[in-house]
């Protein structure tokens, strides 16, 4: 189990284009990756589990994943978040 923790710096926070972008990131890899929240965990492959989170600016999430690719899956969606999503 690999994971790491950051916070949204996005001013709109996880809306639905990041939220999809996210997810198609987090279903391109094998491993289970799971997003912690407010005491919530999540399946980081679902956008209707990510988008129920209600992500705003200033949560601090905890990406996690297990499986055979999962230190790549953690950096790659930490980065993804820690560069905004590419927006602003």
């Amino acid at each position: 189990m690999t994971e790491a923790t950051t916070t949204i710096q996005n001013k709109t926070g996880i809306h639905a284009r990041p939220a999809s972008v996210f997810v198609q990131k987090a279903s391109s890899f094998k491993s289970k990756v799971q997003l912690k929240a407010k005491g919530k965990t999540v399946d980081a492959k679902s956008i209707l589990m990510i988008m129920s989170m209600g992500l705003v600016k200033g949560t601090e999430v905890t990406i996690c994943a297990d499986g055979p690719d999962e230190a790549d899956a953690v950096a790659a969606l930490k980065k993804m978040i820690d560069d905004k999503f590419g927006e602003e």
